[in-house]
């Protein structure tokens, strides 16, 4: 009696039943609290979308990064150092367009610029150029523009709101292939009532983004400094320049052209002043993209 008393009793280890009325009752119980048989929770509306604006948002994330995935991967066939990427700046006569290619050259370059003439190509990076170039309000300049434009810059007047040189531009844009866009409004500085200035931007960036597409970037030059406009304004917009990515559209591998950046005339001096219609002998400096 002591003996055995002192010695441990073993028993069995409890198994639960896998068939039988027990094991049924036991895996409905568990399905009502919601729990799976290795013991973990589930809730099926613990993921589910509490905001209908969430869902249509992550539901076009989802399917732009599906598109992007299944777009056709362009190959590089540029040999030694890439061209500049071009940036064509163009609005109606007396909106800024001059400007502000010079304010963003003196931003790029601390250098001040007297008079626009001509494609100016500036650094931006170690392994980046950015060429301006101002288009002209004829409709042959914006067609040329048009074509070898990685990114345009359209100069709003904010007083006077969308003119006619714009919308031109915009239908030449998508005929080209419409490269990336940006709106930049001048003159804001007009307005002397601020609620009226905030009316004025809210309907400028609601036709904006429904004359190209909603999301677009719109930047806001509000006023001059010293004749030049506001130092953190235009370094916003030129960080949003180096930046930005510059994905090759299928349109322009199709269609080669040429870019003259400058061109040198070297007719010997005799022959042009002996004979003024004489046949010139010039040199064309710039970039061509041919079709692939």
């Amino acid at each position: 009696m002591g003996a055995s008393s002192t010695e441990k009793q073993n028993h069995k280890a409890h198994r639960t039943s896998q068939s039988g009325a027990s094991a049924k009752k036991e895996k409905s119980s568990k399905k009502k609290q919601g729990t799976s048989g290795d013991g973990k929770q589930h809730n099926p509306k613990a993921f589910a979308f509490s905001s209908s604006v969430k869902a249509k948002r992550l539901q076009s994330r989802a399917a732009e990064k599906e598109q992007r995935r299944l777009h056709v991967p362009t190959i590089d066939h540029s040999i030694g150092e890439p061209p500049p990427y071009v940036v064509v700046v163009q609005g109606p006569p007396m909106v800024g367009k001059s400007l502000l290619i010079k304010c963003l050259v003196k931003h790029f370059t601390r250098q001040n610029l007297l008079e626009v003439r001509g494609p100016i190509t500036v650094v931006s990076g170690k392994q980046r150029r950015v060429q301006f170039v101002e288009c002209p309000n004829d409709i042959n300049g914006m067609i040329d523009a048009a074509k070898f434009a990685d990114l345009a810059l359209l100069l709003i007047d904010g007083s006077r709101g969308f003119q006619l040189e714009t919308f031109e531009f915009l239908n030449i844009l998508q005929v080209h292939g419409f490269p990336k866009v940006m709106g930049v409004l001048t003159h804001l500085d007009k307005f002397k009532d601020v609620k009226k200035l905030r009316k004025t931007k809210q309907q400028l960036k609601n036709r904006f983004g429904i004359e190209i597409k909603e999301g677009v970037k719109l930047f806001y030059l509000s006023g001059l400094d010293h004749g030049k406009y506001l130092k953190r304004e235009v370094l916003n917009l030129a960080r949003f320049i180096s930046v930005m990515k510059h994905h090759p559209l299928s349109w322009r591998a199709a269609h080669p052209y040429v870019l003259v950046d400058r061109f040198e005339d070297v007719t010997p001096p005799e022959r042009a002043h002996s004979n003024k219609k004489c046949d010139r002998n010039i040199i064309l400096y710039g970039y061509l993209r041919v079709a692939i």
